[in-house]
């Protein structure tokens, strides 16, 4: 069944993707030192030929690298970020409430919780095929450092793509895409359907008007629960994908390697700069998001009337 042409006053698929995009890569260029502390923090303990340097906290971390690496480091990866975000948020954002309206379709009803899980399963698979090359390549690049003699693999984020599918091999820039797509899943389920319920329920029940308190706060919430239950699998992932050849032989082998020499804690290593990250990229993207198709919906309809 094709889905149904937008309502009057009601944003285009197209509308949504787009706004999904820019919302998207916009709340990754303000946030982005976060995401970077967060990688160091989970590759911390991993390897006895890193840097040595010990990362503390989120602030410590964002310091630590600015005065050693310098602050340009902080937005090592950041074209591999917005690549990412332009292939992969605008799928799995933008297409969501086109998703979800088409499994309501057949019942004329809106759509249950099953239909919003449903839709986030579906365009989070999407976007991690879709967008997976760029996050090997961003998480790699975040990674590197060349301190104490280490010589970085990469010079920049198209050397990157080069090397890695040329000395490794093509596939490697879908390396840890399993544990990718069931981090992706939990995000965009979790992410999405929680931001959807808790809008809805403040909005339902006349608590909050819908608009940027409201969506500031479901963002939040969103991001939180996001965080807490994502975190052990991105820490996975982000060891398997910045892995050299032969160190893992498989996810499961990396993510036991873990619990038997670093302990249970070891998956929620950077916890704190995930929650922050995800936490303000909800708010800044969300905001932006429903402010964004609002606006460009006002426009459509203000140009329709005129011709």
């Amino acid at each position: 069944m094709a889905p149904a042409a937008a309502p009057e006053g009601h944003p285009t698929m197209g509308v949504q993707m787009f706004s999904a995009g820019v919302s998207a890569c916009l709340a990754d260029i303000i946030t982005f030192p976060l995401d970077t502390a967060k990688v160091r923090l989970q590759i911390q303990g991993e390897s006895p030929t890193s840097s040595g340097i010990k990362y503390k906290g989120v602030l410590g971390t964002i310091t630590t690298l600015a005065k050693t690496e310098g602050p340009a480091k902080l937005y090592s990866g950041l074209p591999a970020g917005i690549q990412r975000q332009i292939s992969s948020a605008s799928l799995r954002i933008g297409l969501y409430e086109t998703a979800q309206e088409y499994f309501a379709a057949e019942t004329d009803k809106p759509p249950s919780l099953g239909n919003k899980i449903l839709a986030g399963l579906m365009t989070g698979s999407v976007a991690v095929f879709v967008g997976q090359p760029t996050e090997v390549v961003k998480v790699r690049m975040q990674a590197q450092s060349h301190l104490h003699g280490l010589k970085p693999r990469y010079t920049g984020t198209y050397n990157a793509y080069r090397i890695i599918a040329t000395k490794e091999s093509l596939s490697t820039l879908w390396k840890g895409t399993s544990p990718n797509l069931l981090r992706s899943v939990i995000i965009n389920c979790t992410e999405l359907v929680t931001y959807d319920l808790v809008k809805d329920f403040f909005v339902g029940n006349k608590i909050l008007a819908d608009d940027v308190p409201c969506h500031l706060l479901s963002a939040l919430i969103a991001g939180f629960s996001a965080t807490l239950l994502s975190s052990p699998v991105d820490v996975v992932k982000t060891r398997f994908i910045n892995s050299p050849p032969g160190q893992y032989l498989s996810v499961p082998s990396c993510a036991m390697s873990m619990l038997t020499k670093e302990g249970p804690t070891a998956f929620f290593k950077g916890f704190m700069p995930s929650f922050l990250r995800l936490a303000s990229w909800n708010v800044i993207m969300f905001v932006c998001f429903e402010q964004l198709k609002r606006e460009l919906t006002k426009s459509r309809q203000t140009v329709d009337c005129t011709t």
